[in-house]
């Protein structure tokens, strides 16, 4: 059997597929872009159509490049946006609704109700998660209660609900398989992670009939097999997992008291705590970091909502910069006097904070600042926020001492922001070889699964360090950096 590996990754802003050789090697790739859709201050939008379009344009565009056929690709794994939240048809498939994006905030309100009504601490207990409109839970019920004859077909059983993994599932299987894995499922504020199970009371809670619910596999499971017709053959889906998920299995960090942080349209650090689930004393999460064989190992995660997507909005909404990759070379020529700081809470402010109606600033403006100094600002933001979500990291997890954070995702190509990452946590950060390491641990869980590729202790040796920033900052310019941003952060909630 042939050890190549398709690897999906529908993301926030794009739908990528990558190739893989026996020797975890790219060997082809195809990414296409979509439109974000905002009908309202805070809402967030995605066409379905659009998402699947786009994941089957860059199938075909990654196995013309990699130059072989689909019957050449022993497995596919599937990585997605978590939290994204679809209903369909389960006769046609047609989606009732655009999907509704993690950073979608439509349901603060009904979070806030919940709250006020003493039901944070059985969501919690029960999930890991907070009642935030961040997860999946409460957006199926707007969905319900807001589309027409919805919540009337949904009892009836004519409705499946989904995060993005389950909607290309159902696609892609020509709607013979509903499922998701153990990750996506403990993102819904729906599953109970300590039992594995949909959880009855808290369906119940939120009004969600469990007929729209998938079933829920392990990480590397049987998910069916494409419909022949798409790519001209039929081939095997053997691996899911959320983003953050996948990225943490594709760093390798299979050991307790392993951490990897991913810089893409958020920031998600995810901290290996094994088999023991623990409960957070400084609103972290608690969530399956994956599910193997029936064995579940728990990580603390914390969220940053606003990460690349600030650099983003520095290209599409002032218009800074044209491309991406130049708001590093631009921060570099920032005025080295002025202080300014950018809180990014463009959809609200995550972990540790939790505030869903803090809205974005920028603090030490004078008439000197111009592109360069908010460029800086806006790559720093991401910088210090890491340092808060590890900073609460280290009063949970009694289980180590340091570790090594190990980075992946868009933004850690910039050197420049790398190396201010180091410099503010005091702490070595290391960038892997391989920097697609979320369709990396897809492709792992698929291939290891049909047995083409290594088991994971193997898979763990054969990860690679290419750069590690050490920290070289000066103590007394760190710490009033970061008593400058603090007071940034305290002026945007009371705001």
């Amino acid at each position: 059997m042939s050890g190549h590996v398709l690897a999906i990754d529908q993301g926030t802003t794009s739908s990528r597929a990558i190739v893989f050789d026996a020797d975890q090697k790219i060997v082809g790739s195809g990414q296409k872009e979509f439109k974000q859709h905002f009908p309202q201050d805070g809402w967030v939008e995605h066409d379905p159509e659009e998402i699947w379009e786009s994941v089957l344009w860059a199938v075909r565009a990654a196995l013309k490049k990699a130059k072989i056929e689909a019957r050449d690709i022993a497995a596919i794994g599937i990585t997605n946006q978590r939290e994204t939240t679809l209903i369909w048809d389960r006769k046609t498939g047609e989606p009732i609704h655009n999907a509704i994006v993690w950073q979608d905030r439509r349901t603060a309100p009904l979070c806030a109700k919940l709250r006020k009504a003493g039901k944070e601490k059985l969501f919690t207990k029960k999930t890991g998660l907070l009642l935030d409109p961040y997860f999946s839970g409460t957006k199926i019920k707007w969905l319900l209660d807001n589309v027409e004859g919805a919540r009337r077909r949904a009892s009836a059983g004519e409705l499946a609900f989904g995060t993005v993994d389950s909607f290309l599932i159902w696609r892609l299987t020509g709607g013979k398989v509903h499922a998701t894995d153990a990750t996506n499922a403990s993102r819904t504020l729906l599953y109970n992670i300590e039992g594995n199970h949909w959880d009855n009371q808290l369906l119940g809670l939120l009004d969600i009939p469990a007929s729209v619910l998938p079933v829920v596999k392990d990480c590397a499971d049987d998910f069916g097999t494409t419909d022949t017709s798409l790519f001209g053959a039929a081939i095997p889906i053997r691996g899911v997992a959320g983003d953050q998920h996948a990225a943490t299995i594709g760093q390798a960090c299979f050991e307790p008291g392993m951490l990897k942080s991913t810089y893409g349209t958020g920031c998600f650090a995810l901290l290996n705590t094994g088999a023991d689930l623990v409960r957070s004393k400084n609103r972290l999460l608690t969530t399956i970091a994956y599910r193997l064989d029936g064995k579940t190992t728990y990580a603390l995660e914390g969220s940053i909502f606003i990460a690349g997507a600030a650099v983003q909005w520095l290209r599409d909404g002032l218009k800074l910069v044209q491309h991406a990759s130049e708001t590093g070379p631009l921060a570099l020529t920032a005025d080295p006097s002025q202080h300014v700081y950018m809180v990014p809470a463009f959809v609200g402010l995550g972990a540790p904070w939790w505030d869903a109606e803090a809205r974005g600033a920028i603090y030490g403006l004078t008439r000197n600042s111009g592109p360069a100094e908010i460029a800086k600002a806006a790559l720093e933001a991401v910088c210090y926020q890491t340092r808060d979500l590890l900073n609460a990291m280290r009063k949970d997890w009694k289980g180590g001492g340091e570790t090594v954070l190990r980075v992946d995702g868009g933004m850690v190509a910039s050197d420049w922001t790398m190396q201010f990452l180091a410099d503010i946590l005091n702490a070595p950060v290391d960038r892997p070889t391989i920097l697609e390491t979320t369709a990396l641990g897809a492709a792992w869980l698929a291939g290891s699964k049909m047995g083409v590729w290594p088991d994971a202790e193997a898979f763990a040796k054969s990860w690679a360090r290419d750069t590690q920033f050490a920290p070289a900052m000066a103590a007394g310019e760190r710490k009033a950096k970061l008593k400058g941003w603090d007071l940034a952060v305290r002026r945007t909630l009371l705001d």
